[in-house]
């Protein structure tokens, strides 16, 4: 039996194959194709929150096996704590470390929530309460909607506390200091103490606390120790005011355009190396304030009537003010929420 084949039957048969050997070229070409991304954070190398950032970096790295590059950048050496996000919304660049009390209340002053003292008593607590409760949700979306971002890992710098090149030792001492202010929710505490303000971002507290612009701050104990803070400063003093959280964030229409697998890989690496740095923080900080006792710093804990006179001042003439810039639905639904 003879088969005849047309010529016609042929040039489909060669054109299917061509294209089928394009598709795979080009499918081949996608899959090898390297995505990179920057990543910029304003702590120093050695900051906890540095180390974590870096760690996250480098095992996205490793697990991509070429496919995305993450290039780090710290010590601001792309943008401040301040310009963080806004570069991140911009797209300048496509990854940032956000210190969230800095860079959300602008956005929506309703995250000013996080800085009512003895609100939250954990970080779990503080993020389960914008990612579980239906108003906190709602004050998240909006903050990641309007800043065209997408959370990737917790990364948190700390407790807050107290730091001075002066004696600490409770309510009186603090009047007439001269105090760093960095974000709004700080003024009215200075203001309630007779604390004199000076606004400053982080990259020029060294240099305020060696002249003598500044000589208080309100601070994570690690950061004393990252940015050389604890050259000039001789006292702390506790209680805790509020939990810090930080996050890596990245930009969510670059975030969008990534292939699925390099999402998910970048989710997985986050909360794995953003449950390590969660689990050390509080270490890492008491760890730090004893460094500090064997440099010759003093730490105060404020105890009996001098931490009754500072929580009365607190929730006097601090809470309200700050309260103030917080819708009364939400203080309610975090207080419900923790109360639960």
């Amino acid at each position: 039996m003879k088969f005849l084949i047309s010529t016609r039957t042929l040039k489909v048969g060669w054109a299917a194959l061509a294209a089928g050997a394009l598709s795979l070229l080009f499918a081949s070409a996608a899959s090898a194709q390297e995505y990179t991304a920057r990543l910029s954070v304003h702590w120093g190398p050695t900051h906890h929150s540095a180390i974590h950032a870096k760690m996250f970096a480098d095992e996205v790295n490793k697990r991509a096996d070429g496919r995305l590059r993450i290039d780090y950048f710290p010590s601001g050496q792309l943008f401040g704590i301040r310009e963080q996000l806004g570069a991140v919304t911009s797209g300048a660049v496509e990854m940032g470390g956000i210190v969230a009390v800095v860079s959300f209340p602008p956005i929506n002053k309703n995250f000013n929530v996080v800085s009512i003292t003895g609100m939250f008593d954990s970080y779990g607590e503080q993020r389960a309460f914008f990612q579980d409760d239906p108003t906190g949700k709602a004050v998240w979306d909006d903050i990641t909607t309007k800043s065209d971002s997408v959370l990737l890992m917790y990364d948190p710098v700390g407790p807050v506390m107290t730091f001075s090149s002066q004696e600490l030792n409770g309510v009186k001492s603090m009047s007439g200091l001269k105090a760093r202010a960095l974000i709004g929710a700080e003024r009215p505490m200075w203001e309630a103490l007779g604390a004199n303000t000076v606004s400053m971002p982080t990259g020029e507290v060294y240099s305020g606390l060696q002249t003598g612009i500044i000589d208080t701050i309100n601070s994570p104990p690690g950061s004393i120790r990252a940015f050389s803070w604890w050259e000039y400063l001789t006292h702390g003093q506790k209680p805790y005011q509020y939990y810090a959280d930080a996050y890596i964030m990245a930009n969510k229409t670059w975030f969008n355009e990534l292939p699925q697998d390099l999402q998910q890989l970048l989710i997985d690496v986050g909360q794995e190396v953003g449950q390590i740095s969660t689990d050390e923080i509080l270490k890492t900080g008491e760890e730090t304030l004893a460094e500090f006792q064997e440099r010759g710093g003093i730490v105060t804990e404020l105890e009996g009537d001098a931490l009754a006179e500072f929580n009365t001042l607190m929730s006097d003439k601090v809470m309200p003010v700050i309260a103030e810039t917080v819708d009364a639905d939400v203080i309610a639904a975090a207080s419900a929420f923790t109360a639960n």
